[in-house]
């Protein structure tokens, strides 16, 4: 049996020229049904912005091959990490991210949900998101690649089957 998205509320910042000034930007909130009732989403989540391997590889990887995700009837994908939107829309910039949606779960409510909250303490990062990757059609999880060996505190960083080539292996 397919399990649901958790129902949760996303706060996003988006821009918005009617706000005038330097910073034409405005708060929305983007809910779970928003994002995934009626599309076929990729969803990748990951522990946080501006790190090595989420920098380096994991989001870029998805940056580079989102066309060969939309080839295969995806409507769209999400990079999820538990930082805030001003983060996460720094970290866009950044790496130069036009296609792929950035999504703030900044209180974690999202990924506690779906049983990836992980603590990171060891590393000073505090509560943030196991390393995962999913296939969503019409709100329902259809693939999970969650990487080995989900705890607290995790003494590395398992980068194995939520990369972009396991996701268009299996769509």
């Amino acid at each position: 049996m397919m399990r649901a998205v958790p129902e949760v509320t996303f706060k996003t910042h988006v821009r918005d020229e009617s706000q005038g000034g330097d910073n034409p930007f405005r708060w929305q909130d983007v809910t779970t049904s928003d994002i995934f009732k009626g599309k076929s989403v990729v969803l990748f989540s990951l522990p946080g912005a501006f790190t090595p391997t989420c920098s380096s590889t994991h989001l870029p990887g998805f940056e580079e091959k989102y066309d060969q995700l939309k080839a295969k009837g995806v409507d769209e994908v999400y990079c999820l990490s538990v930082n805030d939107a001003f983060t996460m829309f720094q970290w866009s910039q950044r790496l130069e991210v036009a296609k792929v949606k950035m999504l703030p779960d900044g209180n974690g409510d999202f990924t506690r949900l779906m049983g990836m909250l992980v603590k990171k303490e060891n590393l000073g990062f505090g509560d943030r998101s196991w390393r995962y990757a999913m296939h969503v059609v019409d709100g329902e999880i259809k693939q999970l690649f969650a990487e080995p060996g989900l705890m607290d505190n995790c003494p590395d960083d398992p980068f194995t089957c939520s990369d972009v080539d396991t996701m268009l292996n299996a769509l």
